[in-house]
């Protein structure tokens, strides 16, 4: 027998009934049900060995379909459909897992006789609902034994509130009359479908709508007892609001300033705290306050325990040392009622920061800090999730964020950790706020609006950024927690990766393949099966025998690079054979226990038990960089991609699992995944060099690519290298890449990945994609090639897939995915010299490279929701199809002049969505108005592509008028623009010429490439001139594009071309 995803195997002797079926669950006979387009279902269970049942079980809906999500969510199909009488031998029915109750199911009463039970409607009685197919047993029962009369008494109920208008006071089922009456709460039982039996008392005061969305929950952890919210100092009441809390902060609750200062960046301000009550104890009775004016658009709030200290994020920001001379913004405080204060933006009035709703609170182990935001905010960020939208809807929803090996799904805690959001406060005005806190944390988003953060360890650090555009906000960000690394420029050539290749025949298969195909294609993987056994720093001596000679082979007869994979766990070997082991061991560079003195054991990939490097602890460094510059004279690679490094463990804190205590088993547990900290990694009270493992798990893979980055340079000495890594936290992007991780072959991630590499811009680390056509599932021949022309304009484009799934690389589909792949490719490639430009702009400046339509046209309120389009930098749009069986697509066309990039034909449409065709082998791009973007020939590798004619495009805006940039060097030295030896050029053009003003000429390599093709979009000619001279070759082939071939002239002389 054997069972595949989503299959049940039930033997039957019935003719024409199938042993393995999909119908595992009454409720599916075959028939989807679902009016959701496929294109459009949410992935509700985002896990292996997925079944209807689980999937009804989880209160979604399942419909098997290939290439889409087969559980979904999808709240308008019944619980229930048609249902297939069991026949032949069958399991013995058992109740749906999690059911409440402790009755045995044939001991149960029903709570709802009448017809039309459902959850929801059980639960309003206060009783349990269990599915449960036993015949005879009741779905929705009574909590316990003490049955009350069934139809209810409306003559003794004390409470005159209409039935409609009762607000349940027990949500969740499970209530009783004592338990509802200990509440404060009336108990009237009825027998009205939905109507609550255990409702709050809200005649004559307490529940305000319009102030009830802004309530501020005093009971985080679920807790819902009216005598612990009194016992908190907080209010309980219910509420017509959908999850507004019911027990909830008053005003007043909080600190008093007792002195105030001033200094010579801003403000010292003590607060002592007032009154005694808690949540959950351990609170810091006097605070500091420093409020430092950093900058004119960056304020920096500092709170902190006044009498000792508390862990801070180890990550170097600038410090200020005088008053920024002309803020943008003005910081107000009060102690009315309690103290609070706001940030006001100068120009505007508009306060984009106001504490005044209550809600803080600073705890050993709990702080919450809530902030209004302006009316009709919109607001982005906070990572890292699989958002299915960019911008955020404002529904009570709660985000966690802490470090988890976790393939993306909807409402997950995944990889990294980001608390940075920004909002666009009047449709037009930016701001931005970072918490640089890496401690377990969530957030809850409110309709009010207002954003309430809770975080269980460090200190409240808040950085605010005046913006005011978006791009300002990035730019401000990344100032402060560290500019974007610069790639080498091979690096921008397309990637190809899979775990499972195993061996080096299929390796050289693959490569093969795609070559003959002629696909652009620099660079090739090794992923844990090139170890052996899974051991970093080591090669599998039997398949991969010989890779060393490949990858030479690779760089000198093909002109690629080889990118290899290691993972933060070594196995313990103890018989002297492992060197990595060894050496580690020898310099004690491990994380240890709870006792600080016992290195702590995992288990990860090896076949043994691992420990884990402590990336805090230089002496690691010195290691991890001598292993690696050993591993290198062994084999060339030319960069490093770290993996599972949040860190994953594949046993629960350890192999002895955790102590109990208060690191492990806090308070306070954030709305993460997992019921403990230790899930899938380490426990939290292990010892690291800076302090706990509670307060710097999420920056385990920061404090890794930190040190990796060296290592790899020291490894391939003079040269760039670089690092993509899994984990990622603020300040990441000045080390290393990242990619979206454990994605699926769905169509849906498709969608989803622009959005996650429009966040990660955002987030500062600009070198950014998801694995091209998936990594977990079966990829289709159709999917994959949509995925490979959106995944071309990914700035980190790879495709790479999961074990055991079917080969996906562009060229094993066949001749047309390949033709189509190296087509749009071809087109990356031609563009590569404006991406490296972008890129330095990014690591210069700050700025996004793949960036949301809305930072280009903010002041566009349509641009402020797009998720299915993307620019690079300003100029150049990007418009893929996303769903299956489409030959056209929806594009948004702001408000400038915008060209097919194919034709150069002007668009004509502006401020106007436009229905495209895309045949499948058509992907929708777009020039904007205004812009020169430089070009260059393409080639199968950069290596080539690099000595190829230079190029220009040239796109005219309304005036007539465009300006462009190339920075240029040698693609592969560090820091190039730091020591000048770079090529720099600025572009600028009007309704009859072009000229080109060179500002840095460091980089002799510039001398050897010449001018070839200029195009200019929006304009017509007769005659020609370059640089003095007449030039007849040149051409007009559509009315207003003017091609001009064979400049010829070096790109390090000034240019100069007419036309007339």
């Amino acid at each position: 027998m054997s069972i595949c995803s989503g299959c049940e195997w039930c033997a039957t002797y019935v003719d024409g009934f199938p042993f393995c079926f999909d119908n595992t669950k009454p409720g599916y006979d075959g028939t989807c049900y679902s009016t959701i387009p496929p294109h459009e279902r949410q992935d509700c269970w985002p896990k292996p060995e997925g079944s209807n049942a689980k999937c009804v079980d989880a209160g979604c809906t399942w419909c098997p379909l290939d290439g889409y999500a087969w559980c979904f969510y999808d709240d308008t199909v019944p619980p229930t459909g048609p249902t297939i009488p069991p026949t032949g031998p069958t399991e013995p029915p058992t109740s749906a897992p999690g059911c409440p109750s402790t009755i045995p199911p044939l001991e149960r009463v029903d709570c709802h006789p009448e017809s039309g039970a459902s959850k929801p409607a059980c639960e309003s009685r206060g009783c349990y609902w269990c599915e449960d197919f036993t015949p005879n047993v009741p779905w929705c029962s009574y909590p316990d034994r003490n049955i009350p009369n069934p139809t209810g008494d409306p003559g003794t109920c004390p409470s005159e509130i209409p039935e409609p208008n009762r607000i349940d006071c027990f949500p969740g089922g499970g209530a009783s009359k004592g338990e509802c009456e200990a509440r404060d709460c009336f108990w009237c039982e009825s027998s009205t479908d939905g109507v609550p039996w255990c409702f709050f008392n809200i005649t004559g005061e307490g529940s305000d709508p319009e102030k009830d969305i802004w309530r501020v929950d005093c009971a985080p952890d679920g807790g819902f007892d009216n005598d612990i919210c009194m016992n908190r100092g907080c209010n309980f009441m219910g509420t017509s609001v959908p999850n507004a809390p019911i027990c909830y902060f008053p005003e007043d609750r909080g600190y008093k300033m007792t002195a105030q200062e001033d200094t010579a960046t801003g403000y010292k301000i003590t607060l002592q705290k007032q009154g005694t009550y808690t949540l959950f104890g351990g609170d810091v009775e006097t605070l500091t306050m420093d409020v430092h004016f950093e900058t004119n658009g960056r304020l920096h709030i500092k709170i902190t325990d006044a009498t000792q200290a508390r862990f801070e994020v180890p990550i170097e920001t600038p410090v200020a040392t005088s008053k920024a001379s002309n803020p943008l913004y003005e910081f107000v405080f009060t102690n009315d009622p309690i103290f609070n204060f706001n940030v006001t933006r100068k120009d505007t009035g508009v306060a984009i920061i106001d504490t005044s709703l209550g809600g803080f609170v600073y705890e050993d182990q709990f702080l919450s800090f809530a902030t209004k935001l302006p009316p009709n905010s919109e607001v982005y960020g906070f990572g890292e999730h699989e958002h299915h939208s960019i911008q955020h809807e404002l529904k009570w929803q709660t985000m966690g964020m802490y470090s988890r090996d976790q393939p993306p799904a909807a409402n997950g805690n995944l990889y990294g950790v980001y608390p940075m959001w920004m909002v666009i406060e009047d449709g037009i005005n930016t701001h931005g706020v970072l918490i640089l806190n890496a401690a377990a944390q969530d957030v809850t988003l409110s309709p009010a609006p207002y954003v309430n953060y809770r975080t269980i360890g460090g200190i409240l650090d808040i950085y605010v950024f005046l913006g005011p555009k978006p791009e300002d906000v990035v730019s401000q960000y990344t100032e402060t927690v560290g500019r974007p690394f610069m790639p080498p420029y091979w690096s921008l050539g397309f990637q190809l990766c899979r775990y499972g290749y195993m061996s080096l025949a299929k390796v050289q298969e693959t490569v093969d393949r795609m070559r003959a195909y002629n696909i652009p294609y620099d660079i090739q993987y090794g992923d844990i099966d090139y170890m052996d056994e899974q051991r970093d720093f080591t090669i599998d001596p039997v398949n991969y025998n010989g890779l060393p000679e490949y990858v030479d082979k690779l760089r000198s007869q093909y002109g690629m690079h080889y990118i290899i994979i290691l993972d933060p766990c070594i196995g313990i070997v103890t018989d002297g054979s492992y060197d990595a082991f060894n050496t580690g061991e020898a310099m004690d560079v491990w994380i240890k226990e709870g006792d600080c003195s016992t290195s702590a054991i995992g288990k990860v990939w090896p076949p043994e038990n691992t420990y884990f490097p402590d990336y805090t602890k230089p002496i690691t460094e010195t290691w991890w960089t001598e292993e690696c510059v050993k591993f290198h004279n062994i084999l060339d690679y030319d960069g490093l991609w770290i993996d599972m490094n949040e860190p994953a463990n594949f046993v629960t804190g350890g192999i002895t699992g955790c102590q109990t205590n208060k690191w492990n088993n806090p308070p306070y547990f954030p709305a993460i995944w997992g019921n403990v900290l230790a899930d899938k990694t380490m426990c939290a009270d292990f010892c690291q060099h800076l302090g706990s493992h509670y307060d710097l798990h999420s920056l385990y893979g920061f404090t890794q690519s930190k040190q990796t980055l060296p290592a790899a340079r020291a490894a391939t000495p003079g040269k760039r290298s670089i690092v993509i890594s899994r984990s990622t936290f603020p300040g990441t992007g000045k080390y290393a890449g990242h990619w979206l991780g454990d994605n699926y072959s769905q169509w849906s991630n498709l969608h989803y990945s622009i959005i996650g590499s429009l966040e990660f811009n955002m987030f500062g680390i600009p070198y950014i994609g998801a694995d091209i056509c998936g990594f977990n599932g079966d990829s289709n021949a159709d999917m994959c090639q949509r995925w490979m022309q959106l995944g071309a304009f990914y700035t980190f484009s790879r495709n790479h897939n999961g074990i055991n799934y079917k080969e996906q690389d562009p060229a094993a589909f066949g001749d047309e995915v390949a033709r189509v792949s190296r087509e749009t490719l071809e087109i990356r490639y031609t563009l590569l010299p404006y991406l490296y430009t972008l890129f330095y702009h990014a690591h210069v400046n700050g700025n996004t490279v793949m960036r949301p339509l809305f930072h280009e046209f903010v002041e566009d309120a349509y641009t402020h929701t797009i998720d299915r389009q993307l620019l690079w930098g300003p100029a150049f749009l990007i418009t893929p199809v996303l769903e299956d069986g489409f030959t056209n697509v929806d594009a948004y066309f702001p408000d400038a002049r915008w060209f097919d990039y194919y034709t150069g034909a002007e668009a004509g449409f502006r401020k106007k969505t436009v229905n495209l065709d895309a045949p499948m082998d058509y992907i929708p791009l777009h020039v904007r108005g205004g812009y020169i973007l430089p070009t260059q020939e393409p080639a199968v590798t950069t290596t080539i592509s690099r000595n190829n004619a230079m190029g220009l495009i040239v796109a005219l805006n309304d005036f007539k008028q465009a300006s462009g940039e190339l920075f240029w060097d040698d693609g592969d030295s560090i820091d190039t623009y730091e020591t000048g030896n770079h090529y720099f050029a600025e572009f600028a053009a009007t309704a009859s010429s072009l000229t080109s003003t060179i500002i840095t000429n460091g980089y002799s390599g510039a001398s050897s490439l010449l001018w070839g093709t200029v195009r200019v979009f929006g304009a017509t000619a007769t005659s020609v001139t370059v640089n003095g001279k007449a030039h007849g070759d040149f051409s007009t082939p559509i009315a207003g594009v003017l091609e001009i071939y064979n400049v010829k002239i070096p790109i390090d002389v000034a240019l100069s071309i007419t036309w007339g």
